[in-house]
């Protein structure tokens, strides 16, 4: 099996990780691949924030974490990156183009050893005022929107196993 298809039926989300900085080059490449993602008409329409401070992960995960009723549960499992995905919702593909940049990213995350998970409610988040101030830091008008969290570091424990596949997965026409 060819390491491209090894890397897409393997990957996993994992939720335990160490406290293990990720290299720089690393990173570059993982970022890099984002950028490569298929995308409407190429318009390129996602942004990709990138932060490895604990503290400012921490003030995100608490936003994004008060839209979920558990008390004490950390959304980002206290990885070391995360990667935001927004993307310009003026842009009719644009909910499509930030899922590719977030797939991307995941993969090249596991093909180089570094595990991920993809956490929801960015564009929750990012519609709460402290989550509005951000993206005006980040120079993100309006027209952004939060497509999805991506962090990123070494997994703290087993990977996990793929469950069984549904039988009815695939449809096949009987023309073929």
């Amino acid at each position: 099996m060819n390491e491209v298809i090894k890397t897409l039926c393997e990957r996993r989300s994992c939720r335990k990780y160490l406290d293990k900085k990720i290299p720089e080059e690393d990173l570059k490449w993982i970022l890099k691949c984002g950028t490569y993602a298929p995308n409407g008409k190429n318009q390129q329409s996602p942004r990709i924030v990138v932060i490895d401070s604990p503290d400012l992960i921490a003030k995100i995960a608490k936003i994004n974490g008060s839209f979920i009723r558990k008390e004490g549960i950390n959304p980002f499992y206290n990885a070391p990156v995360l990667l935001i995905v927004f993307a310009d919702k003026t842009i009719p593909t644009y909910l499509l183009d930030g899922a590719a940049v977030l797939t991307n990213m995941a993969n090249a995350a596991y093909s180089l050893g570094i595990d991920s998970c993809w956490v929801h409610r960015a564009k929750e988040t990012f519609e709460t005022e402290e989550g509005k101030e951000l993206m005006q830091k980040w120079g993100l008008n309006e027209n952004y929107e939060g497509i999805g969290n991506l962090v990123l570091g070494y997994r703290d424990g087993p990977l996990l196993q793929a469950k069984e596949r549904k039988t009815d997965y695939i449809i096949y026409d009987e023309t073929r």
